[in-house]
C-alpha cells in the first residue's frame, strides 16, 4: 500500500487584470444606439424642407430653432406656440442675447405670408439675424 503526500501542489496565482473586452463590448453598443437615435433627435417635426444649393452650414454659438409645418403652426425649439405667444418668447429671448440667430424652418407647402409673418415677428422682437434650414439638393445625374 502506498501513501500519497500530503503536500498541496501550487494552484494557478489568481488574475489581477481587469477583463477588458465586456467593457469594449458594452461601449460598442452604446455607440450604435447613439448613431442610430442621433437623427431621430434633431427634430420631433416633420417638415419636408425646401432644397438648394448651400456653402458651409453656419455654426452659430447661439439659436434658437423656429419651425413652421405644413399647416402654418409655429414651432419654437419644437414647441407649439401661437404667432403672439412666439413674438413674446423671441422678445423675451432677444433681451436676453441680441446677437441670437433665428435658424427657420418651413415646409415647402407653408404659405409665403406666413414666414413673411414669422419673419416679422422675429425682427420686431429685435433679432435680425434670420438663417433659413433648407435639405440638401439631390444631385442631378449626368
Amino acid at each position: 500500500m502506498s501513501f500519497g503526500r500530503l503536500e498541496r501542489t501550487a494552484g494557478p496565482k489568481p488574475m489581477s487584470e481587469i477583463n477588458m473586452t465586456p467593457l469594449v463590448d458594452v461601449m460598442l453598443v452604446l455607440v450604435v444606439i447613439f448613431i442610430i437615435t442621433a437623427p431621430l433627435l434633431t427634430s420631433s417635426i416633420q417638415l419636408d424642407l425646401p432644397k438648394a444649393e448651400t456653402g458651409p452650414v453656419s455654426t452659430a454659438a447661439q439659436f434658437v430653432s423656429v419651425a413652421v409645418d405644413p399647416s402654418g403652426q409655429a414651432f419654437l425649439n419644437d414647441k407649439a406656440l401661437t404667432l403672439p405667444e412666439l413674438a413674446a418668447q423671441l422678445t423675451q429671448a432677444a433681451k436676453v442675447n441680441p446677437d441670437l440667430e433665428v435658424q427657420l424652418r418651413a415646409d415647402t407647402a407653408v404659405p409665403y405670408g406666413r414666414i413673411v409673418d414669422v419673419m416679422g415677428a422675429a425682427q420686431k422682437a429685435g433679432l435680425n439675424r434670420i438663417g433659413f434650414v433648407t435639405g440638401p439638393k439631390p444631385p442631378v445625374a449626368p
